[in-house]
């Protein structure tokens, strides 16, 4: 009985889902925390003021998720966002997608 009924989570992707990290433990993991705060500046940007300047737009979280995992410079400031490669995929979509849930 517990084959099928995780069997069936897995397939719904309810398991998967339950067991994503939350956005801010992967933000403190990440060293995310250090330079951004979600309601103030800090050396780089609110997340808020992220999500408010990307609102609508269809291509950020894949800009967003390449500049977390490249850095960048230039879209805030000059200075510039180290690059964090070794962040997982997985987290850092949940992260992005959380970030611009902000409002």
């Amino acid at each position: 009985m517990k084959t099928i009924i995780v069997t069936a989570l897995l397939a719904t992707g309810v398991a998967g889902s339950a067991l994503a990290a939350e956005p801010l433990d992967i933000a403190k993991k990440a060293n995310c925390l250090a330079c951004h705060d979600v309601n103030a500046k800090k050396v780089g940007p609110a997340w808020k003021d992220v999500a408010k300047k990307y609102a609508g737009d269809a291509g950020a979280q894949a800009r967003l998720m390449t500049a977390v995992k490249k850095g960048g410079k230039g879209n805030w400031g000059a200075i510039p966002m180290p690059p964090n490669p070794t962040i997982k995929d997985d987290d850092l979509r949940n992260l992005v997608q959380f970030i611009l849930a902000l409002k």
